[in-house]
């Protein structure tokens, strides 16, 4: 049988799909390949924007933060000293929405059933009804400010391992945190039953 010639051994590394590049590599080489900060980009902008939505309450106000957030990552990349860049992207997002909503004198307001257009724009609101949505954001605001972190990142998308990132803490204690504000939530919100149907750890 005769040996693979060094041609077709070329053609079958090139074959194979590169691996995705860590947040600490992206992060090295932006200053040399600034498109490089698009894979970062486009890794997180799914669960900034629905953190935005969370918060803000409406998609176009969700659009715009987004936006800026990460701007301002772009710009303060010099900033990230290493360890869990979901963890320092999203104290700048939370800073963000924390500023947008004092600039706008607003507390977090309901999108209508009409401006929620994308069915993948907030996971609650697939199910949830305008009043049971408007009683979680009242829930949320009386939890301790982990509990509600660890919450309103489940919500918006962010896996274990990210959250984590995010609050510091091992995998397993964020899932105590998400469970102990599971349970204060549902002492709360039992008359809509939404924590039932929409708040739930499918990890434990």
């Amino acid at each position: 049988m005769s040996r693979p010639s060094s041609c077709e051994n070329k053609i079958r590394v090139e074959a194979q799909p590169r691996r995705p590049r860590s947040d600490e590599a992206l992060v090295a080489v932006i200053c040399t390949e600034p498109h490089a900060f698009t894979e970062l980009y486009e890794r997180y902008l799914d669960p900034v924007y629905r953190y935005c939505h969370l918060r803000l309450g409406n998609h176009e106000d969700a659009e715009d933060a987004t936006s800026e957030i990460f701007l301002k990552a772009f710009a303060n990349l010099h900033t990230y000293r290493g360890g869990s860049f979901p963890g320092w992207l999203f104290r700048i997002a939370h800073n963000h929405v924390i500023d947008t909503s004092r600039r706008r004198r607003t507390t977090q307001r309901l999108a209508s059933t009409a401006e929620l257009t994308d069915p993948q724009a907030t996971p609650e609101e697939l199910v949830m009804t305008q009043a049971d949505r408007s009683a979680l954001r009242s829930a949320l605001s009386t939890l301790p400010e982990e509990q509600r972190t660890a919450i309103e990142l489940q919500l918006a998308g962010w896996s274990s391992k990210q959250s984590a990132g995010v609050l510091g803490k091992s995998i397993a204690a964020t899932k105590m945190l998400r469970y102990r504000a599971i349970n204060r939530l549902r002492s709360l919100l039992r008359p809509t039953d939404c924590t039932e149907r929409e708040i739930r750890d499918e990890s434990l």
